[in-house]
């Protein structure tokens, strides 16, 4: 029963390659080509040991797989279905991290603590999340349903329901940059640009009331 199981959650997630990835070509490929889906088998069976009380050889899958893969994911990380890792090579993956339903993360990504305290100290990503290259997501944060995180962004704060996040430290920008549900990295605001650029034109603004005020007390 086990076993069928597991293998209903391959093909489910070969699926889910196929829908995400425009360079998945044949079934073949996708198996023996996609680092994200062995690291992925590879932390089911990890976590399932884990979850047993089974010692030592939980981490041991875990660390072979690093570095068979570049992905790392601690066994104790709770990872939900149609999850996908896009290149992968660089994400780390946290112990208390909790992942929902059809989350894509792409390469470089972190899921990481931010001390030595105990508990939940990991991120809780929520359903329909993408993660982009190389951002930060640390500490015991939210991330809501179908939030994006840009790409090299450091997020250290919880993220509401359909936000998407840019820059460092990452903030909220109201604009959704979405074309047919992915996420356009290459076309979001930059806050810290949008705001210098008001603070530019406040200033143009007041000089130019000042030379009007002084033209006046010279007349």
């Amino acid at each position: 029963m086990l076993f069928i199981r597991a293998i209903k959650q391959i093909k489910e997630d070969i699926q889910t390659i196929y829908e995400k990835d425009p360079a998945a070509d044949n079934i073949v490929e996708v198996f023996l080509c996609y680092p994200g889906l062995h690291a992925l088998i590879a932390h089911r069976i990890a976590h399932k040991l884990r979850y047993w009380g089974i010692p030592v050889i939980p981490r041991l899958i875990s660390y072979w797989s690093r570095i068979f893969t570049g992905i790392e994911i601690h066994p104790g990380a709770r990872i939900g279905r149609r999850f996908f890792i896009d290149h992968g090579m660089g994400v780390v993956i946290g112990e208390t991290t909790y992942i929902g339903d059809d989350v894509l993360l792409y390469q470089g990504v972190t899921l990481g603590g931010t001390g030595k305290e105990h508990g939940k100290r990991h991120p809780t990503l929520e359903d329909n999340v993408i993660v982009g290259a190389g951002a930060k997501i640390l500490g015991n944060l939210r991330i809501g349903k179908n939030s994006r995180i840009g790409a090299g962004s450091v997020v250290v704060d919880d993220v509401p329901e359909d936000c998407t996040v840019v820059g460092i430290p990452g903030r909220v920008v109201h604009q959704r940059v979405m074309i047919d549900g992915q996420l356009q990295h290459n076309r979001m605001p930059d806050p810290v640009k949008c705001q210098l650029n008001r603070l530019t034109y406040e200033v143009a603004e007041i000089k130019e009331q000042l030379n009007l005020q002084e033209k006046s007390n010279n007349n």
